[in-house]
């Protein structure tokens, strides 16, 4: 699926999974003149970094100004030879917050758990990529199944590819100065803040941050819930929302708009899976659908509202992703884009999604479920977030 729509000044092309993605990442690295950014949370050492890090030194090594930026926790298995390799070639290579502190749960020092959770690619300010899918092979290793996990990014050309330069620049120059230990005041970290576009756009670049910007994706979707009339699909990785996105939801069922949910049907992250099993008995009696992904991971973080609003990124809806992570998503207000994302989202849970019916959870497996997502939410009580978030 690489089928492209212009929506005003921009450029849009919808991809389905790595086999699309990377190719079109590293011909894109590969054309750069100037410079290129690369933000992800993840980054392994694999027959596809290895790919994306040899573009990346082919782009260092004709004289492109190179910034790869990776988190300290989602990259951290990556063996410190690639990096030194990648800054002999002349990749400019940082990390965002390398230092890690999973027992530290005061307010006051949360920020040592904040994750850069973005998937984002520029090249000279002209071609971009807003996506959900880290730089790891598409089928996961050591598993008994051989389809792609299942994940989308959008590439752009346009005025919102000049919007993604200005997030990673400000982005690049706020984790610099940290490097060299100076520290950003208040209002300086608002002047770096990338300002979120007006909602009219047909094309938005919508980020969230530790601040000002923490739930602008999240309104963002409430408002597209809150509009519907006919249906809305939601495909999440990490479902887990907070009471108001619940009734959003339930409160659309309530005034007959389907609504569809594909979620992780496979274990990957225990305590997240099960917690979420934990919300299916109270969205299954309001009428919701909820299907499971069965053919490999669920990776994706995208929705489809109407047939005409959609939206791509990096964004789970569960409490982990608002608390502690940078995120990003495009949001496009178009029909053929956002049919031909629910097409793709309609042909997974046909041939690779199992409905969940009435009966719910096993009694067995809803007690584990209820101890996960108590945990949960005990953690997050801790970290000064609110259920309602």
């Amino acid at each position: 699926m690489s089928r492209s729509f212009q929506i005003g000044r921009n450029k849009l092309m919808l991809l389905r999974n790595g086999t699309r993605y990377f190719p079109l990442l590293c011909a894109a690295i590969d054309a750069a003149k100037e410079t290129v950014y690369l933000e992800t949370y993840i980054f392994a050492a694999d027959e596809t970094g290895h790919l994306v890090a040899q573009a990346l030194q082919r782009a260092a090594q004709r004289g492109v100004a190179v910034h790869l930026l990776l988190d300290g926790y989602g990259s951290e298995e990556l063996p410190q030879s690639w990096v030194d390799e990648m800054r002999h070639a002349g990749v400019d290579v940082e990390w965002f917050r390398r230092e890690i502190s999973p027992y530290t749960l005061s307010r006051s020092r949360k920020r040592r758990l904040y994750r850069m959770h973005r998937k984002l690619a520029v090249m000279d300010g002209e071609v971009a990529f807003v996506s959900g899918l880290n730089i790891i092979n598409d089928i996961p290793a050591n598993e008994d199944f051989d389809a792609p996990r299942l994940d989308y990014a959008v590439r752009v050309q346009g005025p919102v590819a000049q919007h993604v330069l200005e997030a990673t620049q400000q982005l690049w120059q706020t984790v610099k100065w940290a490097t060299l230990r100076r520290r950003i005041s208040r209002w300086r970290a608002r002047l770096l803040k990338p300002r979120n576009k007006a909602s009219t756009a047909l094309v938005q670049l919508l980020l969230r941050d530790n601040l000002r910007h923490r739930h602008d994706i999240e309104h963002a979707y409430l408002q597209a819930i809150a509009d519907a009339q006919h249906e809305i699909i939601i495909a999440n990785a990490y479902f887990l929302p907070g009471r108001v996105f619940r009734q959003a939801l339930k409160d659309a069922a309530k005034r007959g708009v389907r609504v569809v949910l594909l979620l992780q049907g496979k274990v990957e992250y225990w305590m997240q899976h099960y917690a979420t099993l934990a919300l299916y008995g109270q969205l299954l009696k309001a009428g919701i659908e909820i299907y499971e992904y069965r053919d490999s991971y669920l990776h994706a973080k995208v929705g489809v509202v109407d047939g005409e609003w959609a939206t791509v990124g990096s964004s789970n809806l569960e409490p982990f992703s608002m608390l502690l992570a940078r995120e990003a998503n495009i949001v496009v207000s178009n029909e053929q884009f956002a049919e031909t994302l629910r097409t793709s989202l309609m042909r997974a849970i046909k041939y690779g999604g199992q409905r969940v019916d009435d009966a719910g959870v096993p009694p067995l497996t809803l007690l584990i479920a209820r101890i996960s997502y108590v945990l949960i939410r005990l953690f997050v009580g801790a970290m000064g977030i609110s259920e309602d978030r």
